[in-house]
């Protein structure tokens, strides 16, 4: 398997709208600076995987025919927008699997297009080439899915949005030997929020779930600039998401 973030910050981005710190300032004129809407390619051979849609450009990165299927996490705006525009499109349909919700945004389920929303059940595995995908429930204001991804080699977890895992989430990933999880960091330590983590809540699942490796996304403008002034303050197996950053390299 191979993962990619797309992007990697929260639903306002760096740099922030008016902002005029030193944080958003190098952003505005560096775009490896920049976080955009928190997204990810995983790719299986020649399985290529969206998890997400916030990127506003899909149908400029991804031709048609290039992408195999959609993982939508949940229902909110930043983790959907690009769908706005590629249902539109024409061609073969794409599946786009999805937590229960009746409300879902928007019209999409009125005027789906060449998109098929499939919802998925929680826990319930299913196969798409050789992988098994295993949706996860998380945390949030919306009906929201993790996804844990296995091969027979490697077991990478997504898992945003999310403020802390529920307990039946982290007894399924605490009894696995996960090679990569990747998760909600919204805040900074102590910084309170009911639907994303800081880092203390990041650092009870890295605990609960004890993966190989961790990486943290859908970074916010306060995290980012606390991460920028205690640059040594994270265990060594935990690492900080950059907009277009491979995470996992290996070839499947």
């Amino acid at each position: 398997m191979r993962l990619t973030l797309l992007g990697s910050g929260d639903a306002a981005g760096i740099p922030l709208y008016g902002c005029d710190c030193d944080l958003c300032t190098a952003a505005a004129a560096d775009p490896g600076l920049r976080r955009t809407a928190s997204s990810a390619l995983l790719e299986s051979g020649a399985l290529r995987l969206l998890l997400d849609a916030g990127q506003s450009n899909l149908c400029e990165r991804f031709p048609s025919g290039t992408i195999d299927a959609i993982f939508l996490t949940h229902f909110h705006v930043d983790h959907l927008q690009g769908l706005f525009h590629l249902r539109w499109g024409i061609g073969e349909s794409i599946p786009v699997y999805t937590p229960p919700d009746p409300e879902g945004c928007g019209d999409l389920y009125k005027n789906p297009g060449i998109l098929e929303f499939v919802t998925l059940r929680q826990f319930e595995t299913s196969r798409l080439g050789d992988l098994d995908v295993t949706p996860l429930p998380l945390n949030h204001s919306k009906p929201t899915h993790g996804y844990l991804f296995s091969d027979s080699r490697q077991r990478i977890a997504y898992l945003t949005d999310t403020k802390g895992l529920p307990s039946s989430t982290s007894a399924c990933l605490a009894d696995l030997p996960l090679d990569l999880v990747v998760v909600d960091c919204s805040f900074a330590p102590g910084v309170g929020s009911t639907g994303h983590n800081n880092l203390d809540d990041v650092l009870e699942i890295d605990r609960l779930v004890a993966p190989a490796r961790m990486m943290l996304t859908h970074i916010g403008h306060g995290l980012d600039l606390w991460l920028r002034e205690n640059p040594r303050r994270l265990p060594s197996h935990i690492g900080v998401a950059r907009d277009g950053m491979r995470v996992f390299p290996h070839a499947s």
